[in-house]
């Protein structure tokens, strides 16, 4: 029997929780290790869906859409809060810090090791005419990612119009959460879509997986606990007072109330690092944002780059530990209230809508990201193939960057890009 069919049919706890666990820790390491290594911006959520819905089929697509609607609830970067999310229904805890961990080490290594050859250099220009090249693939990527939410998620004049309102809240510079509210509301009001057959009311949930039978009352602390460490870490970087006190009380502080992606969440970071504390030049606080968009896996990785410059690996590992750690807690105890809510009726509306305000959302995103070409025709060029490649051959985005950011060579040597 498979996963699937355990989560269709009435069998005992201790079968269904036997079928959960047939996800292994170091599978779900290594699976968000290879993206990790391999996906970059909101690529990264194309690789996610693939993976997860598409070659393992852990989860149902209605499911993914679920939790990527969920996590748009609540601060924090919305890759890793999703990552968490889905760890943590296969595995429970251990699941989402084994997801996370995997999704978030590959860059970090990365970051630390430019970190330090950019601080004994000062020189970086081979990053700006690299992420050039890149952010031309992003666009193609996340027009194509923008075009199959939107075939999804509006189906209905109600999703249109919630898409059409969230476009124009972020492309006239409101609060994106505006728009998240607003969808929130309507959607829990006007929209009324089916239960997902994949999650049955009369499954329970147990401590090692969200999706299975014992120990549900143990697992409901875990989330308490996650939240209460990060609690505590904090206060010991308030109380530890200094430099490295007040750089991981701010990176907490901004992973707390921060909603949105890297580019929403960034400005924050800036006006603490570079015009508050004046821990890094405007300068250098540029190619650190460089250095994050060139490296895979969270754009935020960039805080690493600035605790690297405090006081090297030990407080880079702090302040990655700072910015991802408040939304984490809070993905496991937002799941934990969504599994006990997720088949009323108005939860699913409200799910529906955010879906659609996020179509919104994209679409600026897209067109942000496009002004990075300035009708260049080299650039213009590179993002209508990923666009076709992804599209339309169904190719890998890894290839996609390889193939791109060599087809971004040749045209930048004969003076094209």
């Amino acid at each position: 029997m498979t996963a699937m069919e355990a989560q269709r049919v009435q069998i005992p706890p201790d079968e269904l929780d036997t079928e959960a666990r047939r996800v292994g820790l170091a599978t779900l390491f290594l699976a968000y290790l290879q993206i990790g290594l391999t996906a970059f911006g909101f690529t990264m959520l194309q690789k996610v869906v693939q993976l997860v819905v598409g070659k393992k089929g852990w989860l149902t697509r209605q499911q993914a859409d679920h939790g990527l609607a969920l996590v748009q609830l609540y601060p924090g970067p919305i890759m890793v809060d999703f990552t968490a999310y889905v760890g943590y229904r296969l595995r429970g805890v251990s699941g989402a810090l084994a997801a996370v961990v995997g999704f978030v080490l590959p860059s970090f290594a990365l970051m630390i090791g430019l970190s330090a050859v950019y601080f004994a250099t000062g020189n970086i220009a081979f990053v700006h005419a690299l992420f050039i090249g890149l952010d031309a693939l992003v666009v193609g990527i996340v027009l194509n990612l923008t075009l199959d939410f939107g075939q999804r998620a509006l189906t209905g004049p109600v999703q249109a119009t919630l898409a059409v309102v969230a476009f124009a809240v972020m492309l006239f510079g409101l609060n994106a959460l505006l728009s998240i509210l607003i969808a929130l509301v309507a959607g829990a009001l006007l929209l009324r879509p089916t239960a997902d057959p994949g999650i049955p009311p009369e499954v329970t949930l147990t401590a090692e997986s969200p999706a299975a039978g014992w120990g549900r009352h143990i697992a409901t602390w875990w989330p308490i606990a996650a939240t209460a460490t990060v609690v505590i870490v904090a206060a010991a970087a308030t109380l530890w007072g200094g430099t490295v006190g007040a750089m991981a009380l701010s990176f907490f502080k901004i992973g707390s109330v921060a909603f949105g992606n890297g580019a929403t969440i960034m400005p924050l970071i800036q006006a603490d690092a570079v015009t508050h504390y004046h821990w890094l030049t405007t300068s250098q606080f540029a190619d650190g944002i460089a250095l994050g968009q060139i490296t895979p896996g969270p754009f935020l990785i960039t805080a690493a780059f600035v605790g690297y410059k405090i006081g090297g690996v030990w407080v880079a590992l702090l302040a990655t530990f700072a910015i991802f750690a408040p939304s984490f807690a809070m993905t496991l105890v937002f799941s934990e209230i969504f599994e006990r809510l997720h088949n009323l009726a108005w939860v699913r509306g409200a799910l529906a809508g955010i879906l659609a305000a996020f179509v919104g959302l994209l679409a600026v995103v897209t067109l942000q990201l496009g002004s990075v070409t300035g009708g260049r025709a080299g650039l213009l060029t590179l993002a209508a193939a990923a666009f076709v490649a992804v599209r339309f051959f169904k190719l890998d985005v890894l290839w996609v960057f390889g193939g791109g950011l060599g087809l971004w060579a040749i045209l930048h040597a004969f003076g094209l890009a």
